[in-house]
Order: structure tokens, then sequence, then C-alpha cells
């Protein structure tokens, strides 16, 4: 991280810290949820990637003994 972004971090923690308890506990539960969903997203990006990948026939099916059978050849 470089100093400024540091700098910038620290006067959003400055700014946080003077609010109300009640909002501190609000950001908190605003960025939690936006969080979750930002994960939630990249999860749907790589599921769409994976059923393209499927569908191109870019992706192998097969067990474990499969694998290794295709990584000793």
């Amino acid at each position: 991280m470089s100093s400024q972004q540091t700098v910038t971090f620290q006067k959003a923690l400055d700014v946080i810290e003077s609010l109300p308890e009640y909002q501190q506990q609000d950001l908190i539960e605003i960025i939690k949820h936006r969080l979750i969903e930002h994960r939630r997203e990249l999860l749907a990006e790589k599921i769409r990637e994976a059923r393209e990948e499927y569908a191109r026939g870019d992706v192998k099916r097969g067990t474990i003994d499969d694998l290794i059978k295709e990584l000793s050849e």
C-alpha cells in the first residue's frame, strides 16, 4: 500500500470513528453486505466461465484415477 493510500485509509478510519456508534454499526453491516454481494458476483462469473468452457469442450471429466493416469502419460 502506498503512503497516499495509507493516509486516505487513516482519514477514512478517523471519519468513521467520529460517527455515533449506531452509525458505525450500520456502516459495518452495509460493508459486510456489499462484500457478500461482490463475492456472489465473482462466483457467478466463475460459474458462467466454467459453463462456457464446458460447452466448448475445454473441460474434461473423470475420476482422480483418470487425472493421475493422464498426468503420468
